[in-house]
């Protein structure tokens, strides 16, 4: 008999989010790859029902992180976000598989309430985990740095599983209503714009480079927002930066594939999906040194020394000329590094995991 596999998509009900999108990479390769067991997703309906073929199902309902009965029906449950409000209970037969994403939240310049909320989540899904799966060596070690503020009932190990995306097909995507960029050359960053991601240098570098800047991001905070837009009407570079979002995934990869290159300063990062799409573009990539963005890029990116201005700009233009004069060289150099983060190489990566947990058991 096929061991039973509840997967909880519950985090798919933010379904722009990049963590939505992992996500629904995850489901897809499962389903792809998976011939061992009997795999279930838990999750909204109609979330659930855009996969094709539609999964087998264990619908959503909001009374479950107080109270339900089948997740002890698994041999093993996989809770695909730290922060997940469901399946904390302390389970005698399943074995309980956690992602943890990142700790940013420990480090960034949040309220001392919203810190201890989000903690106290993460406290009550790592408790009783069996295994922790991290999604970079960055993650993994923040969290081991960290263990002191957790308790654990029964951990067995802490492992290191890439995310993964569809890496997107290579031919000309359509630009739809953002056509006015195709004569256009930009520099790309796509993130939420939070103080996290840095974008503000990448303004403050524009007066020293001939690119545009296009930003891409799903949501905002509203006092960083204002300074962004602050500063660019500061230096007068309002007919220089374009604020897009709610895009289609064909308009996205446009964007990308128009772009000159993805520039992505983040100072804290538990992954980084978006450099991953650019660079299978072949498209040079330009990171901060921080948090997981080394481990992602390695030395197929290039990255930021210091965000002074100037220095940026210096950087960001000797790159691109180094870039322009080996293009053809340099770009399949970039794509082919991408290879290891498709959603098919998580998918199975996490398939022989359980494979192995579940025969430890």
């Amino acid at each position: 008999m096929k061991k039973k596999i509840l997967i909880d998509l519950e985090r798919l009900r933010y379904p722009n989010s990049g963590i939505a999108n992992v996500f629904r990479n995850l489901a897809k390769g499962l389903q792809e790859g998976n011939s061992k067991f009997e795999i279930f997703f838990f999750g909204k309906k109609e979330q659930l029902e855009k996969f094709e073929p539609i999964p087998n199902c264990v619908l959503w309902n909001k009374t479950h992180r107080f109270f339900e009965r089948f997740s002890g029906e698994f041999d093993l449950i996989h809770v695909s976000h730290q922060l997940s409000s469901y399946f904390h209970r302390n389970y005698k037969d399943t074995i309980k598989i956690i992602t943890l994403h990142d700790l940013n939240f420990l480090h960034e310049n949040l309220t001392d309430f919203k810190k201890k909320k989000m903690l106290g989540k993460v406290r009550s899904n790592v408790k009783n985990a069996d295994y922790i799966v991290c999604i970079s060596e960055h993650a993994k070690q923040d969290f081991i740095q960290n263990k002191k503020l957790f308790t654990f009932t029964k951990l067995k190990d802490i492992v290191v599983i890439h995310n993964g995306i569809q890496l997107p097909e290579q031919r000309e995507y359509q630009l739809g209503k953002y056509s006015y960029l195709k004569n256009k050359k930009y520099i790309l960053n796509i993130g939420v714009l939070f103080n996290k991601k840095n974008q503000l240098t990448l303004v403050e570098m524009l007066p020293y480079i001939k690119e545009d800047l296009v930003l891409i991001a799903s949501d905002e905070k509203s006092s960083y927002a204002a300074e962004v837009k602050q500063r660019i009407k500061e230096l007068h570079l309002e007919q220089r930066v374009y604020f897009l979002k709610n895009l289609s995934e064909e308009e996205k990869y446009a964007v990308i594939q128009h772009s000159e290159a993805m520039c992505h300063p983040s100072i804290a990062e538990g992954f980084g999906i978006p450099p991953i799409e650019a660079m299978a573009f072949g498209k040079p990539v330009f990171l901060s040194k921080y948090t997981s963005l080394p481990e992602i890029g390695g030395d197929a990116a290039f990255y930021f020394e210091s965000f002074e201005p100037k220095l940026m700009a210096q950087l960001f233009q000797d790159k691109m000329n180094l870039y322009r004069s080996h293009e053809e060289e340099m770009s399949q150099e970039i794509k082919n590094w991408t290879e290891q983060y498709s959603y098919t190489a998580m998918s199975n990566n996490y398939l022989k995991f359980y494979e192995s947990v579940l025969n430890k058991n």
